[in-house]
């Protein structure tokens, strides 16, 4: 039986969830996340299924940066500008077992979303400068007019231009990988730190804190 005190409520309490992620910050992550591990660990490269999953993911990345300016507050840009002093500070406090639990990213990972998203952009960008036919046929987009002139730029200089791409296309989805699997093991010490489940909280939408004494 738990010990209760003298106004009846439990020694140990776990605070009330806080709203985190909405819908689509969550989907967007998860959708882009699985397109990651496929295109970088499984699926073979130039395949046809490799290509169709980078559309998939541009797609997503699109929709969180439009999701970015318009969405909900979390889910703002404005709400988790990138800040060396608010890192050291974040960084100081959880080694001194000073928890805080914010709405959005903390400064920290606000840092590693930022890199993510500039590798993958590297990756998308250049990923579809490497295909003849980068969108579904007949779509019109001023992306394919940009395409075309670098086409024509490397038909005047040789293809060492297109061995560049495709070298920065590999580097780039290298470091995603790389940053990815800091990105998660960060995620797990630092749950553990601080006591919010940010695991549960990309699931489900909701940061629950560890129980208080």
């Amino acid at each position: 039986m738990t010990a209760t005190g003298p106004e009846g409520a439990a020694d140990k309490s776990t605070p009330p969830p806080a709203p985190a992620w909405d819908p689509v910050v969550r989907l967007t992550h998860w959708c882009v996340a699985f397109a990651v591990v496929l295109n970088g660990l499984i699926v073979e490269g130039e395949s046809l299924i490799h290509i169709w999953i980078g559309y998939a993911a541009i797609a997503c990345l699109l929709l969180r940066f439009f999701w970015g300016v318009i969405g909900t507050d979390e889910a703002r840009f404005t709400s988790f500008p990138p800040s060396i002093a608010a890192a050291k500070t974040h960084l100081g406090d959880l080694l001194a077992g000073r928890h805080k639990t914010y709405r959005s990213h903390n400064p920290i990972g606000t840092w590693m979303v930022y890199a993510l998203w500039g590798l993958l952009i590297v990756v998308s960008v250049t990923g579809l400068m490497m295909e003849s036919e980068p969108f579904p046929p007949h779509a019109d987009s001023a992306f394919q007019g940009f395409l075309s002139l670098f086409q024509e730029y490397e038909r005047g200089h040789g293809h060492g231009v297109d061995k560049v791409v495709e070298e920065i296309h590999e580097v780039a989805a290298d470091m995603v990988l790389f940053l990815a699997m800091i990105h998660v093991g960060g995620v797990f010490l630092e749950q553990r730190l601080s006591g919010t489940r940010l695991v549960r909280a990309i699931i489900s939408g909701e940061k629950r804190a560890r129980p208080t004494e």
